[in-house]
């Protein structure tokens, strides 16, 4: 049995977005959804009494939110089975808990009370840089997050991080019956071209066979997913942003190290998440 698809959810407008993508997720893929909210993101505010419930204000808009986002997931597509919970903690701390048995994380770029001119909350990159299953963050243009564009784009590297990035993409162009835009960044390394040896192959050489080093289980494994190759010079960051302009959902690897604390994301990870002009798919591995 599949996990469920967990959305972290504060009534915020990007949270209902997230709400959103996650409905047309779950229904692509068959996943129940499980809608959360931490009931400490409204202890930073003055909780009152409600008058017609006697319970603090606080918890009374608490259960609002969820009740209000667990109907808007129905009225989108009521084949998907919705679950909706107010749990006691703040909101990254009920998101890491809930991701060891998630499907993946879905959360909106801001949330709500943080200034709007930020471009990413700080909830959101939390637990994109921290989680132990893929992190969805969504954002972008209306096409890009309804998938009406048709092209799936993951990011690949010579790093095993990428591994897990590249099924997760896979999985989702073939559920969506989509192309897979597989891309590579290289660099030129400095050295001078006579001064390089013979034998070694040239840096983009180097890369478009990690390339196709990188799909040989996917190409294998899914024999009707149309997959396209780019492999282009450039920093990656700005690479994969490029790419991510006329993309429905950009994937990319992050690194979780063994024993390592703080936030682990990649200069191409956090560009996105920042910057993309798409949904962004954080997919963690482990080394």
């Amino acid at each position: 049995m599949e996990l469920p698809l967990v959305v972290g959810v504060d009534g915020s407008g990007s949270s209902l977005l997230a709400v959103d993508w996650a409905v047309d997720e779950a229904a692509r893929h068959g996943l129940t959804l499980r809608l959360v909210h931490g009931a400490r993101w409204e202890r930073y505010e003055r909780a009152l009494p409600s008058f017609t419930t006697g319970r603090p204000a606080a918890e009374v808009m608490a259960r609002n939110i969820v009740a209000t986002c667990t109907e808007r997931a129905g009225l989108r597509e009521p084949t998907v089975k919705v679950s909706g919970e107010v749990l006691p903690d703040d909101a990254v701390s009920v998101l890491l808990h809930a991701a060891p048995d998630a499907f993946a994380l879905v959360v909106g770029e801001r949330g709500r009370g943080e200034v709007s001119g930020l471009l990413l909350g700080s909830v959101s990159l939390t637990v994109a840089a921290r989680a132990v299953c893929p992190v969805v963050v969504a954002r972008g243009a209306e096409p890009d997050v309804r998938g009406s564009l048709g092209r799936i784009v993951v990011g690949v590297g010579a790093a095993a991080e990428h591994t897990g990035a590249v099924r997760f993409a896979a999985r989702e162009a073939q559920a969506r019956g989509c192309a897979l835009t597989a891309v590579r960044a290289w660099r030129h390394s400095g050295e001078h071209p006579l001064a390089a040896s013979d034998a070694s192959p040239a840096p983009d050489e180097r890369a478009s066979a990690e390339l196709e080093n990188a799909l040989r289980e996917v190409v294998r494994d899914h024999p009707g997913l149309s997959v396209q190759r780019r492999v282009l010079e450039g920093p990656t960051h700005r690479v994969l942003l490029d790419a991510a302009a006329d993309a429905d959902l950009i994937v990319v690897g992050a690194e979780r190290r063994h024993g390592r604390f703080g936030l682990q994301l990649g200069r191409a990870a956090h560009t996105l998440l920042h910057h993309s002009a798409c949904p962004v798919v954080i997919v963690p591995q482990r080394v």
